[in-house]
């Protein structure tokens, strides 16, 4: 299924580009697949279910660094 030219999963750039991290309000990446935002800062990934990003700290976890070195 596609809405507005996206699949009905995906999260509209313009809304991720506004979003930021809900502990530290800094900036938040999108991993490869399109699954999570990682904080980089706070180093917690946040699930992104059916289109809708997850920003609450029961729903993230803990990132390592490794993880984190293939988002730079």
């Amino acid at each position: 299924m596609r809405a507005g030219g996206r699949a009905t999963g995906e999260v509209d750039p313009r809304t991720l580009e506004m979003l930021v991290c809900p502990i530290t309000k800094t900036r938040l990446s999108l991993t490869e697949d399109r699954s999570e935002l990682v904080s980089v800062v706070a180093r917690y990934a946040f699930p992104i279910r059916n289109g809708v990003p997850l920003l609450v700290l029961d729903a993230a976890r803990k990132v390592t660094e490794e993880e984190i070195a293939t988002l730079r």
